[in-house]
């Protein structure tokens, strides 16, 4: 299995547009061979200082699959490279750690 944290930042007020597409992205990715999990999170109300927000521009993607092919391919949708194109211009960064489990 193949684990995938995607740390989305938006430019200033543009996450709530982004993440429009995102979800109309979403069940063609969950119709993907190999994917388990995949879906926005955005952060928790109320937890004081237990936790490190990500703040009001920032998304974060968690995803699992069944393999490395499997993110492969996903990567390579014609599904992904079209949300990309409709998000492009509204992105401030992005940083994606691809894990293991040990």
């Amino acid at each position: 299995m193949i684990h995938v944290i995607a740390v989305i930042t938006a430019k200033p007020g543009k996450r709530d547009e982004i993440l429009g597409h995102f979800r109309a992205n979403v069940p063609a990715v969950k119709a993907e061979k190999g994917c388990i999990e995949y879906g926005a999170t955005v952060d928790a109300d109320g937890l004081g200082s237990f936790q490190t927000k990500v703040g009001p521009d920032t998304f974060v993607v968690v995803e699992k699959w069944e393999s490395t092919d499997a993110l492969k391919a996903h990567g390579a949708a014609p599904h992904m490279a079209a949300y990309a194109a409709k998000i492009k211009d509204n992105i401030a960064s992005r940083i994606i750690h691809v894990l293991s489990p040990t």
